[in-house]
């Protein structure tokens, strides 16, 4: 990869792994992010957390997998695994909404340039927050390595 250096000049370096991946595709929702979202939402579902970081009294694990359970009528508030399945969940989410009485909001990596961005979010989503610098999430000290984006369904 080139990069410009201090003196106007592009220099060569290195991209290793590391810098594209954290190890899981699990992200925890920072608590108050959640709770920002919450209060002007009211959220009565998370459907994909696990015992631990759960948002909602109501949710789902990955052994209930929230993908093949019924949202209808729910307010649900969905940060997804951000690895290969996050366009199945995105799918997901925008079918919901179609059902009466569903509100979905997601929690989302900013990649615009995805075919689920395109598909599902873009033109179709009620609206989409792009949020300003990264979020820290399981409230850890380092921010994520990517931009975020709050999608109402």
């Amino acid at each position: 990869m080139l990069r410009m250096a201090g003196n106007g000049a592009f220099e060569r370096t290195m991209l290793t792994k590391g810098m594209f991946s954290s190890g899981t595709d699990e992200w925890a929702t920072p608590t108050a992010t959640f709770a920002a979202l919450d209060a002007e939402f009211h959220f009565d579902l998370d459907p994909c957390a696990n015992d631990i970081n759960h948002k909602c009294p109501d949710y789902y694990t990955k052994k209930e997998n929230g993908l093949l359970q019924d949202w209808k009528g729910r307010r649900v508030f969905c940060n997804p695994p951000y690895g290969r399945a996050i366009a199945g969940w995105v799918k997901k989410c925008s079918e919901e909404v179609k059902k009466p009485g569903t509100l979905v909001v997601a929690l989302l990596p900013a990649r615009t340039d995805t075919a689920w961005f395109h598909d599902y979010i873009y033109g179709k989503a009620k609206e989409i927050r792009f949020l300003r610098g990264r979020l820290h999430f399981n409230d850890a000290k380092n921010a994520a390595p990517f931009p975020s984006m709050i999608v109402v369904f």
